[in-house]
């Protein structure tokens, strides 16, 4: 069975869901088609023109990212400037481009998940939440067909509480209806009332899934007219926001936690605000530029703050605050996603037979050098 570019499509969104993304981003598929075949995948963190070189000689047919290539509009494409180049030799050599960004900034198993994993962190949780709506969707269906859109519904992300997953409620009742002169019934016959033993099968999705659960709960289910509801739910909650904050498995000073970043992540140096001796434990982290997120971290009673981009007066309000920083840069800290994310997509598209070959790009494109 062959593997199309919509279908590394809907693997990564299994995971990172385009609706979780910035209104101001540029995620999805950027060049390209999604009914390509595809037989070989690039991951990487940016689409340079080293990485397009490095996807050209491997001979892969779609490169999925973490950075957009296309991210301002573009006005025109000239092969005499950067991106305009970079575009014509994607578009020569049949490459595709996908890009997931701050959907996969924002989702639970994304940069800041794999961020802390390689810091060793335990008993981690979401730094700042990302508020989501919640929906209770319940469907009618026939018994003996209960645990098929039940199953089909859970694996799209319905009914995922804190730990748990595929929770549900049904009761069982009776449904009717009458099959008018053009119908096709799985169930009766034209222009009789029939009567259906049925369950009420309810559960909760977040916004971000609600339409992928119903399309999934749709095609598992025998009636050609599903009935359903969804109703908006007052309450909400959710696993998915940016950053995470959680605990070292033993104290050490500020000073030896920055060599083990540097050790770490494979850097040379990294910059930090506070006492080298000052004893730290419990750590907050936002891969990219997560600055932003510094009032969360001290709110949250983080002994330290890890990310990259912190600029002068944000360092130095941190400091005032007396929490300490480690700025580790914005690549080093986005990087643990691109072999996670390559070890996934090995799982998902291939199961038990290789269909599709997945690749880590080679190329640093960190743009910082140490002196």
């Amino acid at each position: 069975m062959t593997v199309l570019c919509r279908d590394v499509m809907e693997a990564v969104e299994k995971i990172a869901p385009r609706e979780l993304s910035e209104k101001w981003d540029s995620v999805g598929l950027l060049v390209g088609s999604p009914l390509k075949e595809v037989k070989k995948i690039l991951i990487a963190l940016d689409v340079t023109q080293e990485v397009v070189n490095e996807a050209v000689r491997e001979k892969v047919d779609m490169i999925v990212s973490h950075h957009p290539i296309i991210f301002k509009p573009l006005s025109n494409v000239r092969e005499d400037n950067p991106i305009g180049n970079i575009l014509f030799s994607l578009i020569k050599n049949d490459i595709i481009v996908y890009a997931a960004h701050t959907n996969l900034d924002y989702c639970e198993l994304g940069t800041n998940y794999y961020l802390s994993q390689k810091l060793g962190l335990e008993e981690t949780e979401v730094l700042q939440t990302a508020e989501e709506d919640l929906y209770k969707i319940v469907v009618f269906v026939p018994r003996g067909y209960e645990d098929k859109v039940r199953d089909a519904m859970g694996n799209a992300g319905a009914g995922w509480i804190g730990n748990y997953s595929h929770c549900s409620f049904m009761a069982l009742g009776t449904g009717t209806f009458k099959p008018l002169e053009r119908a096709e019934p799985f169930i009766g016959t034209k222009g009789l009332l029939e009567k259906v033993e049925e369950f009420r099968l309810e559960t909760i999705v977040p916004k971000s899934l609600k339409d992928k659960v119903i399309r999934a709960m749709i095609e598992s289910h025998p009636y050609e007219e599903v009935a359903y509801d969804v109703y908006k739910l007052e309450n909400n909650g959710s696993r998915n926001g940016l950053g995470r904050i959680g605990f070292l498995r033993g104290e050490m000073t500020l000073a030896d936690f920055g060599e083990k970043i540097k050790k770490d992540l494979g850097l040379k140096h990294v910059r930090f605000v506070g006492a080298p001796g000052k004893i730290v434990k419990k750590i907050a982290v936002c891969a990219g530029s997560g600055a932003g997120l510094i009032p969360a971290a001290k709110k949250k009673g983080a002994d330290v703050f890890v990310s990259g981009d912190i600029k002068y007066h944000e360092a130095l309000e941190a400091k005032q605050a007396g929490l300490a920083l480690v700025d580790a840069g914005h690549f080093a800290t986005e990087w643990p996603v691109v072999p996670a994310l390559a070890e996934y997509l090995q799982k998902e598209l291939n199961g038990e037979e290789q269909k599709v070959q997945i690749l880590t790009s080679q190329i640093r494109t960190d743009p910082w050098e140490v002196i």
